[in-house]
């Protein structure tokens, strides 16, 4: 598949308390994100870098050759270029010197979520994809999602109902 940069919005900055659904794949989408000890320095990296960058991150979800990230920024000067490149590169650069491979495709993707938007079934959106890509039937027992503002148990009870949550996420 090799390196590939989507394009961003022509006319927005990416600057400020904006809203966005990401994905990143990783390069020639090697299935990398397979066990805790692949995912777990990934994914802390991307929680400091965000609290460095002034970012939250509200839910994501590592696949076997991508992840997906919902984040917020937090203040007018948050940055979302910044704030992924210096994910990526970190990342990237901790992954390379441990196995001399790349980790990451070029770009990633993106979408600005807009005030009508529902987050709500964005988060759950996100989080299910593990559920339509069979890799699990219960949310629950997928290891590699959660979010930087909340427990996993926590943000399952903000998103689905009792009945939701009885037939298995």
């Amino acid at each position: 598949m090799g390196v590939h940069a989507a394009k961003r919005l022509p006319d927005f900055s990416y600057i400020g308390e904006y809203e966005y659904s990401l994905t990143c794949c990783t390069f020639n989408r090697h299935c990398w994100f397979t066990t805790s000890p692949s995912v777990e320095p990934v994914c802390a990296q991307m929680l400091q870098t965000a609290k460095e960058k002034s970012f939250e991150v509200p839910a994501y979800c590592f696949m076997p050759d991508h992840v997906h990230v919902l984040v917020t920024g937090t203040s007018a000067d948050s940055n979302l270029p910044e704030f992924m490149a210096a994910w990526k590169q970190k990342t990237g650069y901790a992954h390379k010197q441990s196995t001399g491979l790349r980790l990451w495709q070029g770009g990633y993707f993106d979408h600005v979520l807009r005030g009508e938007e529902d987050r709500a079934k964005v988060i759950r959106y996100l989080l299910e994809n593990p559920i339509r890509a069979g890799l699990e039937r219960d949310l629950r027992k997928y290891p590699f999602w959660g979010s930087g503002l909340c427990s996993r148990e926590a943000l399952i009870d903000t998103l689905y109902d009792e009945a939701t949550r009885v037939r298995g996420g």
